[in-house]
């Protein structure tokens, strides 16, 4: 690993904490969109940890309220847009900036770089604020906005430049990161709360699990097409397509036009129970983004043993050895350059499911953990204080 991941850390020892120590609790404030589930699982991993307060860009979902008291937390509520557009957020610049004055937090950790993160950017220069930055990136935010404008590069890079430290979670992300102009960067994987047991049943060999957002940026449609290039030389192959999105409607009329209906069954949003139902069921994990770091779904996936088919991006690389534990798939390939290679790739990944599903469980567990990076993290934030 590169200077700076969290893999290579030595865990915190069971137990330990400030006041162990004879020290007052880190004082930590996150800022973020406080309805994000995102913004909801980093707070659980913080909260036993430290003395954690929150504000939130809109309002706060009820498992959040549930976990920090209201005296700890601010509600901006606006409806800000990832892609920018956000001048009703940065109105609410000086009702932020007195909120963390009174906080007076020793880190100040915004979520989503562009929007709240130039907000936090703000609040320290303009108030004096005591606190140093800890700027957490997503992945869209550092591999997609900057490239949209002048503006949102500099706006980027000025964020993370005032940034004592910053979070990624790709060696992939980090690296532009610092290219950007980022100091120190701790990286670890925005992992799973813990190991699911391992499927209780065989899986469905021919059976393919796809899950991410039906949006253009994670091209569902290259996942039907996939999908279809392997059914026309598997007659046992078959799709469940889950979640939802703006794409789904012509999802839909393409698989009738394929006449793939009996094939490919749309499920929509589902619970994490459903969730867990349908990846250990399936054999094969699909997707497909155009752009992503390492994305929380295919931790899910490889963790309930299922082999994953990633697009050809540098942090799938980090999670898959093409051919030995999953396939890259190459493009671009036409349908019938793809049914080729997918009739030789699978099939040799078949054979060796089981040892594949154990391999991958066991990175997970060694590095896809959640609660434990984020107790490496405020370890280390806590010997910088």
């Amino acid at each position: 690993m590169t200077e700076g991941s969290l893999h290579s850390t030595p865990p915190l020892p069971t137990g330990e904490s400030s006041s162990a120590e004879g020290k007052q609790p880190l004082r930590y404030a996150l800022v973020g969109d406080g309805d994000s589930p995102h913004l909801l699982k980093w707070a659980r991993a913080l909260a036993p940890l430290l003395e954690l307060w929150v504000c939130s860009s809109r309002g706060f979902a009820p498992e959040l309220e549930a976990l920090v008291p209201a005296g700890r937390r601010l509600a901006l509520n606006t409806d800000p847009a990832h892609g920018g557009g956000n001048a009703a957020l940065l109105r609410k610049l000086p009702a932020l900036a007195r909120w963390l004055s009174r906080v007076d937090a020793d880190w100040i950790n915004p979520h989503y770089l562009t929007s709240h993160g130039t907000l936090v950017l703000l609040a320290q220069r303009l108030w004096h604020l005591r606190g140093r930055v800890l700027a957490s990136a997503w992945g869209s935010d550092i591999l997609v906005t900057p490239q949209r404008s002048p503006l949102y590069r500099r706006l980027t890079q000025a964020i993370l430049r005032q940034a004592s430290l910053c979070t990624s979670d790709s060696q992939h992300m980090t690296g532009v990161m610092r290219q950007l102009g980022a100091g120190e960067v701790l990286t670890f994987p925005f992992g799973l709360d813990a190991l699911p047991p391992a499927p209780a049943q065989a899986k469905t060999p021919w059976l393919f699990y796809a899950n991410r957002g039906l949006e253009p940026i994670y091209r569902p449609f290259r996942v039907l097409e996939l999908f279809r290039s392997i059914a026309s030389w598997q007659p046992d192959a078959e799709l469940v397509i889950a979640n939802d999105g703006s794409q789904r409607q012509a999802m839909e009329q393409w698989v009738a036009r394929e006449n793939l209906q009996q094939r490919i069954r749309f499920v929509g949003r589902l619970s994490a129970a459903q969730q867990a139902e349908q990846y250990d069921r399936a054999q094969w994990y699909l997707s497909q983004p155009e752009s992503d770091s390492v994305a929380v779904s295919v931790l899910e996936a490889m963790a309930h043993g299922c082999i994953p088919l990633l697009s050809k991006l540098p942090a799938n690389a980090e999670l898959v050895d093409d051919g030995r534990n999953g396939w890259i798939v190459p493009e671009p390939a036409g349908s019938a350059e793809l049914g080729a290679l997918s009739a030789q790739v699978l099939p040799q990944l078949l054979a060796r499911a089981s040892d594949i599903a154990r391999d991958n469980r066991q990175w997970v567990h060694d590095h896809g953990l959640f609660p434990p990076a984020v107790a490496r993290l405020v370890q280390t934030l806590r010997q910088a204080s």
